[in-house]
């Protein structure tokens, strides 16, 4: 399959995922967390490695985060890796739920549900654009959302409850995508419930 080397016109968004939770039953904490996340409003596609959601803005960062969250919530050790883009070459698969509106499906039952993280992401705007002044400029709102924020190797930190975490970054990511990167990329590793952050492991 021939890949185009250039960024593409549909500003259709993506994340490609993998939750892992540190627990014996790590398949039925996933597959219940997956039953109750509400994903009619996004592409979704599911293989060995990872689990893709695809469509607007607002409820890819809705159906992740709903997914962590759901995951997490009662007290296993759960950790999610995932990296979100929009712009990306060729990117068109799903392009029928970008005629969705912004309603989000699943934050009524998440936002009230408090679960402290540790968070690590990095951010890249792709194609143009003075994209260090983007990236300042977007670690200082998360401090004005009441997230701790720390320095990190190759990363940013961020300290804080998951879904004012997840909200930060879905701004963070809607900011960069406005001010002009025709190519979005930011990974983002989120560990909830960890023994080292109680303790248990020195």
């Amino acid at each position: 399959m021939e890949i185009q080397n250039y960024c593409g016109t549909s500003r259709i968004a993506g994340c490609s995922f993998s939750v892992y939770p540190m627990a014996d039953r790590f398949k039925e904490i996933i597959l219940e967390a997956l039953k109750t996340v509400d994903t009619s409003k996004v592409w979704i596609e599911t293989d060995d490695v990872t689990t893709l959601v695809r469509g607007r803005i607002p409820h890819v960062f809705d159906v992740t985060s709903a997914i962590f969250i759901a995951a997490a919530k009662d007290g296993d050790h759960v950790v999610f890796n995932g990296t979100y883009s929009i712009g990306c070459p060729g990117d068109s698969t799903g392009d029928v739920y970008m005629a969705e509106d912004e309603t989000k499906l699943n934050i009524s039952n998440v936002k009230n549900i408090k679960l402290e993280t540790a968070s690590k992401f990095s951010l890249y705007p792709l194609g143009g654009g003075n994209y260090m002044d983007t990236i300042y400029s977007q670690i200082e709102n998360m401090r004005s959302r009441g997230i701790t924020v720390s320095k990190s190797h190759y990363s940013t930190r961020l300290d804080g409850n998951a879904f004012d975490v997840f909200d930060g970054l879905e701004h963070v990511f809607t900011e960069t995508e406005a001010s002009g990167s025709s190519h979005t990329v930011m990974t983002v590793t989120m560990s909830a419930n960890s023994p080292s952050a109680k303790g248990v492991i020195k």
